[in-house]
């Protein structure tokens, strides 16, 4: 059997110019990957109002894609603008106190001494890291920036995924090249995975943000607003969360004299703010989509490299994805589990 005759060779050419040049506009257009992941998204959790707008109230498509697009913006997009208005003038602010956080680092390694402790820390030390952050400004900036463009390249894809939806679903359908069942269950793995992300850490990140600024503010740490966002912020950090803020306040407050302000705080945080997360997981976060602990914390970590921000949602749903395509790898080419499945039925 000749392998190499001409059409092989003409398909394998032709698939090798598809791959160079798909690769080649991956590779352009990258900076611009967040911003369509976005718009895959918002497309799948709006796309059955967009479908009850258009079929059931008879809304002509360009109309309800720009409702869609209006609510967006109004639901997702102010909230963040006016998070970062509130909370950047605080964060610049404490990055200027150098000589308080000097004093408090001193005081902390005269205890760490006095416990017989072998590590030290230096305000030298402390000096230069807030130097390294205050240098990484510009690039929050240039972040800043690049986060506005992608939301604009992501409402501007969004709105021709709604009006072109149907015709967009059926040819993704159609270019699949797995059985239907096959195409459903990664169809209803994409969607649970974006749902229990894209609702699911919001909510989670939210709530333990709330119950930790009222924690701060019970037992008077200064700046609670902003420490409790911060909180809230690392409650999605793989393995670690929100420890990593709240524990160094507490010692912060130990240091300063606080003693029984930095114990009830401890105490507050490991059984409520930190027991926020146990509940919404076993609560809201099972209903929106029963992801596995480890799907998610390895998904996050493959996922925020790659895509930035949007590597909460499709970090996951990329560690998902793997782990679907054995299954379906199984059902289309395995005659062990073809057998086993015909005996099953």
């Amino acid at each position: 059997m000749n392998l190499l005759n001409n059409d092989n060779i003409k398909q394998l050419g032709l698939l090798s110019l598809i791959v160079i040049l798909g690769l080649t506009l991956i590779t352009q257009l990258s900076t611009f990957i967040p911003g369509v992941l976005a718009a895959v998204t918002m497309y799948i959790l709006l796309r059955n109002y967009f479908f009850y707008l258009i079929h059931k109230r008879k809304w002509k498509k360009w109309i309800a894609a720009m409702v869609l697009i209006i609510a967006s913006i109004v639901v997702f997009v102010l909230p963040l603008f006016f998070l970062f208005q509130a909370i950047i003038p605080k964060f610049s602010n404490l990055l200027s106190q150098t000589g308080q956080l000097n004093d408090i680092i001193n005081a902390l390694t005269v205890q760490i001494r006095e416990m017989n402790i072998p590590v030290t820390i230096s305000s030298e030390q402390v000096v230069s890291l807030l130097e390294n952050i205050s240098s990484s400004v510009p690039a929050v900036l240039g972040a800043t920036i690049n986060f506005l463009t992608n939301t604009i390249m992501a409402f501007f894809i969004l709105y021709f995924m709604f009006v072109q939806g149907e015709e967009m679903e059926e040819t993704i359908m159609d270019y699949l090249p797995f059985q239907k069942s096959n195409n459903d269950e990664i169809w209803e793995a994409t969607r649970v995975m974006v749902y229990s992300n894209a609702i699911g850490i919001p909510i989670l990140a939210a709530s333990q943000a709330i119950v930790a600024m009222l924690g701060y503010y019970i037992f008077k740490v200064d700046a609670f607003f902003l420490w409790g966002i911060l909180t809230g912020l690392f409650s999605v950090v793989p393995i670690l969360g929100c420890i990593v803020v709240w524990a160094p306040l507490c010692i912060y407050l130990a240091v300063s004299g606080s003693m029984s302000e930095a114990l009830g705080l401890a105490i507050y945080s490991l059984i409520l703010t930190g027991g926020v997360d146990n509940v919404l997981r076993f609560t809201i976060l099972k209903r929106l989509g029963d992801i596995h602990p480890i799907t998610t914390t390895f998904g996050i970590i493959i996922g925020v490299p790659l895509f930035g921000i949007m590597g909460f949602i499709f970090g996951p749903l990329l560690f998902s994805y793997f782990l679907l395509m054995i299954r379906v790898y199984r059902a289309e080419f395995s005659p062990q589990y073809k057998l086993k499945k015909r005996k099953d039925q």
